[in-house]
C-alpha cells in the first residue's frame, strides 16, 4: 500500500468520526467494540478507514480515548529532514 493522508470528517449533528486512508473508499465494515468501525476495502482486504460513532460523548469526563487499533506511521523524507544537522 502506498502511503496516503489520513483524512478526518466529523458528522456534528450525529457525533460521527470517519477517518479514511486516502480518499474516501466504499468498504465493509467490521466491528471491533461497540460504535468503533473499522472499514475494509472488499477487493484488497485493506484497512481504509475508522468510523466512530458518539465520537464527543465517548471523550465526557475523560482525558483520552483508548482504541484497540494498532498503526504504523510513516513520516516523508523531507521532513525528516528538517531536524538532520
Amino acid at each position: 500500500m502506498s502511503l496516503q493522508n489520513i483524512v478526518f470528517n466529523y458528522d456534528v449533528k450525529s457525533d460521527i468520526l470517519y477517518l479514511s486512508i486516502g480518499s474516501p473508499k466504499k468498504a465493509i465494515c467490521l466491528e471491533l467494540e461497540e460504535g468503533i468501525l473499522i472499514r475494509i476495502a472488499p477487493d484488497t482486504k485493506e484497512i481504509v478507514g475508522l468510523t466512530i460513532i458518539d465520537f464527543v460523548y465517548r471523550f465526557k469526563g475523560k482525558k483520552s480515548l483508548v482504541l484497540p487499533i494498532l498503526a504504523q506511521f510513516d513520516i516523508p523524507s523531507k521532513l525528516i529532514a528538517v531536524f538532520e544537522d
